[in-house]
């Protein structure tokens, strides 16, 4: 079982994206604690990209962006990748 992730604090624009293409906050937060892959964001240094491959949903990823330095970590935007579709 993934460790629980740190606590989330979602903005506006995570939320609604959440909203519009049907992403459950447990996604999220299942991407946060156990990601496939983490890796730095090249034009944030303040946040990362979180990668999940969404099982059972046409293996599509779930990328995750999060300000770590901030306290609680905050969800910038949540999107399926289709860039990272097959590279997982």
């Amino acid at each position: 079982m993934p460790a629980d992730p740190p606590s989330l604090l979602y903005t506006e624009h995570a939320l609604t994206a959440m909203a519009e293409r049907e992403i459950s906050p447990e996604w999220v937060r299942r991407t946060v604690a156990a990601p496939d892959l983490r890796a730095p964001n090249p034009n944030d240094p303040n946040s990362e990209f979180f990668f999940r491959r969404a099982r059972g949903q046409s293996d599509r990823v779930l990328r995750v962006v999060v300000n770590t330095n901030a306290t609680p970590w905050r969800v910038i935007t949540v999107y399926f990748d289709r860039g990272m579709r097959g590279r997982l």
